[in-house]
């Protein structure tokens, strides 16, 4: 079983960065990735590291405003968010999974129950 936590979600205003940590306990997955879910939308692929390697994949959208790092000997992953959106509005889901990495939500296992980013124009 693996236990998930995220946290730094907030009020921030468009143009302003975000750090988003995540922190899971249990035996090593396979990978670790980042979700949100707009209101009234579907839960959205953001990025996600193959935990062993470190190889990092990344949604079309980010374009470069966000970055993924993780500290495997703290079993932690991050988001970092910058020149925010007001579209980027969502709560943000931190998910691990057992299997090889995939942009499908039904592919993660274990889910944080989310952190929410509200960007204000």
């Amino acid at each position: 079983q693996v236990q998930v936590v995220e946290s730094g979600g907030g009020l921030v205003q468009t143009g302003d960065s975000l750090r988003l940590s995540c922190t899971a306990s249990g035996r090593t997955w396979t990978v670790m990735g980042w979700f949100r879910q707009a209101p009234g939308e579907g839960r959205e692929f953001v990025g996600a590291v193959r935990w062993s390697g470190g190889s990092i994949f990344y949604a079309d959208f980010v374009k470069g405003r966000f970055t993924i790092s993780r500290d495997a000997a703290k079993k932690s992953l991050y988001l970092q968010m910058n020149s925010l959106k007001p579209e980027d509005t969502a709560v943000y889901y931190c998910a691990a999974s057992y299997a090889d990495y995939s942009r499908s939500a039904d592919g993660m296992n274990y889910w944080g129950k989310g952190t929410l980013v509200t960007v204000s124009s």
